[in-house]
């Protein structure tokens, strides 16, 4: 196993090199980039923008604006400027490079885990992202552990009582909890319990109050879970309904094969079949999705709880920069999300091991 570890650690090298190369073709057709909004910016009257020009380019716009070159330019808006002037800024942003060259620097940069700076904050991209970390990881945790609590028990007693009762009236629960968007449920959440329109028992904004260094160590856990309370539930209500259907669904798979019948001939109790044989078999499939669910969660998933909540997480953090074309947090945000799916997923195959002992990668040719 230790060697099929290793193959997977190097196999990640050029895994990672590809994603970051695709990703780094795809932003240099992206139209508005950070030269053509400090240009917008600037064209304005925009302070902020000339005060982040070094030397004379932000003192002499005004006189760079008034002479007309005659030369064609890349980007929008930059007719009539000094050529020098958009060279400034293209150096600033460090677009006077050839683009293999500052593929090449920023790969680089990247295996010292130096992620470069933010283009528009006065914070290194590694510090960045180590700042929003904690808001993002606190809902993808903790989401992703209470729906597996939930849908893996939930999903066996489906299977056991199919067709009966209390399989029917669960399966119209998850139905309703899979079509509410849990921005639709966050939304019922806070009007009920946040002050909306009822009650006003749980917080809105961040993940600790403000005053969090004076609080024991218990109070601090109390006050963390406060917090965390209506934004982990609006993500759970909506996560736990496919994969409580898919675990009911896989040992429903299992029940019927020819190794189920032969354990109950041999007079084996129930519990012992369900729980000895059919359920490593059945949590293959379910194990197998747990990184692609968990990314889910950790990213896409949390952005639109951290917009209503106010929680200033990963996935906020991501669709600014792409918006705002601030390119380094986007790529450092990327490859950060990148390796982390790669380490899961290796985790996953771990975990397939331990779950079923038949499995043996190191014996596989690919």
């Amino acid at each position: 196993m230790a060697h099929y570890i290793l193959k997977r650690l190097l196999f990640m090298i050029p895994t990672l090199l590809g994603i970051m190369l695709v990703s780094f073709v795809i932003i240099q057709f992206v139209p508005g980039g950070p030269v053509d909004r400090m240009i917008a910016e600037l064209q304005g009257h925009g302070g902020d923008a000339t005060a982040r020009i070094g030397g004379s380019g932000g003192s002499d716009f005004a006189a760079s604006g008034a002479q007309m070159t005659g030369q064609a330019s890349q980007y929008r808006g930059a007719q009539g400027l000094d050529p020098a002037f958009i060279a400034e800024l293209e150096a600033m942003y460090g677009f006077d490079k050839p683009v293999h060259e500052r593929f090449l620097q920023m790969v680089s940069n990247y295996l010292r885990f130096d992620l470069g700076e933010s283009y528009y904050r006065n914070i290194s991209v590694l510090d960045l992202v180590l700042e929003k970390m904690p808001v993002s990881i606190s809902l993808g945790l903790w989401s992703t552990i209470i729906i597996y609590l939930i849908s893996i028990p939930l999903g066996i007693k489906k299977a056991v009582k199919d067709g009966q009762a209390f399989d029917i009236w669960t399966s119209a629960a998850v139905f309703i909890g899979y079509a509410i968007p849990s921005f639709m449920f966050a939304i019922l959440l806070i009007i009920l319990f946040a002050g909306g329109r009822y009650w006003n028992i749980f917080p809105l904004r961040g993940i600790v109050s403000d005053h969090w260094r004076d609080f024991s160590l218990f109070r601090l856990i109390l006050d963390y879970f406060w917090h965390m309370a209506l934004p982990i539930c609006a993500m759970v209500i909506s996560g736990f309904a496919g994969l409580t259907m898919l675990t009911k669904n896989s040992f429903l798979d299992e029940i019927n094969k020819q190794y189920v019948l032969t354990a109950r001939a041999k007079g084996l109790s129930e519990k012992r079949v369900l729980y000895g044989h059919i359920f490593r078999n059945a949590m293959l499939i379910v194990i197998a999705g747990f990184p692609s669910a968990f990314l889910a969660i950790f990213f896409t998933g949390s952005l639109l709880i951290e917009v209503i909540f106010s929680l200033d997480g990963l996935g906020l953090l991501g669709y600014e920069s792409i918006i705002n074309r601030d390119y380094p947090v986007v790529l450092g945000t990327l490859y950060i999300f990148a390796l982390i799916g790669l380490v899961m997923t290796l985790v996953r195959d771990l975990v397939y091991v331990y779950v079923d002992p038949r499995i043996d990668f190191e014996s596989r040719k690919t």
